[in-house]
């Protein structure tokens, strides 16, 4: 229970920090968020709970083909805000096309003999 409880400590620390950067140096926290600290904490703590190397090569794969999909949302959401759509409305937009693309994704590397 102690281990949940910090595993989600650190994470949440990583998020506030970020968030709070933002507020003050917008590029300074797409920086700090564009480093993989996420992916990286998710890696030490499924190292610390399986000690499985396939496992994890696995995980890192996965994360890699996942972020490319993801990419277009950042420069969607962005062209939606400029372009008058409301913020909800735009970051729903950003999430749906990011979802469709993953479903693209997934169904194309499967031709490739990739299973995520």
């Amino acid at each position: 229970m102690w281990y949940l409880a910090i595993k989600s400590i650190i994470s949440g620390i990583i998020i506030a920090t970020v968030s709070e950067t933002a507020k003050r140096n917008a590029g300074l926290g797409a920086l700090i968020i564009s480093l993989p600290l996420v992916s990286i904490l998710a890696m030490l703590w499924l190292w610390h709970d399986t000690k499985d190397s396939e496992r994890l090569a696995a995980h890192a794969n996965a994360t890699f083909w996942y972020v490319l999909p993801s990419m277009p949302m950042f420069l969607v959401l962005p062209a939606l805000l400029r372009a008058g759509v409301p913020f909800y409305g735009a970051l729903a937009a950003s999430c749906l096309l990011t979802v469709a693309l993953y479903f693209i994704m997934v169904y194309t590397l499967k031709h490739f003999g990739l299973n995520l």
